[in-house]
């Protein structure tokens, strides 16, 4: 059965890292990510479906560094700018992007989704 997914507004919560599992800086998503994880865990299934290396957890990626050491001057860059930063923390999810990493931190966009439509024809 295929349902249609509404767009939906989330909240940015503060900048943190994954350091030392991956060398990455993100953003928390800290209101509504409960939307985000149910929209993912209804995507990974049957021929979406991926073994995932770490939990699925709402974030909005800044940088991904090579090493560590990197990673840690980029989280504390990132946090003084997010902590100077006076917009609106508040986001609107209205497309899905679908990416495939091609090699080493080098993502690619393979289609975009726009919410608000049936994600999946059905059958004929």
């Amino acid at each position: 059965m295929c349902s249609q997914v509404e767009p939906f507004a989330v909240t940015l919560g503060d900048v943190e890292t994954f350091v030392p599992v991956t060398p990455t800086v993100f953003i928390r998503v800290a209101h509504a990510a409960y939307r985000v994880r149910e929209l993912h865990d209804r995507l990974n299934t049957k021929s979406l479906a991926a073994q995932e290396e770490w939990p699925y957890m709402p974030h909005l990626t800044i940088v991904k560094m090579s090493a560590e050491a990197q990673a840690q001057k980029a989280y504390r860059v990132a946090c003084k700018r997010w902590s100077h930063f006076e917009g609106s923390r508040d986001i609107q999810v209205s497309e899905l992007t679908f990416v495939r990493e091609e090699e080493q931190n080098c993502w690619v966009d393979l289609a975009g989704v726009p919410l608000g439509r049936k994600l999946v024809s059905p059958r004929r």
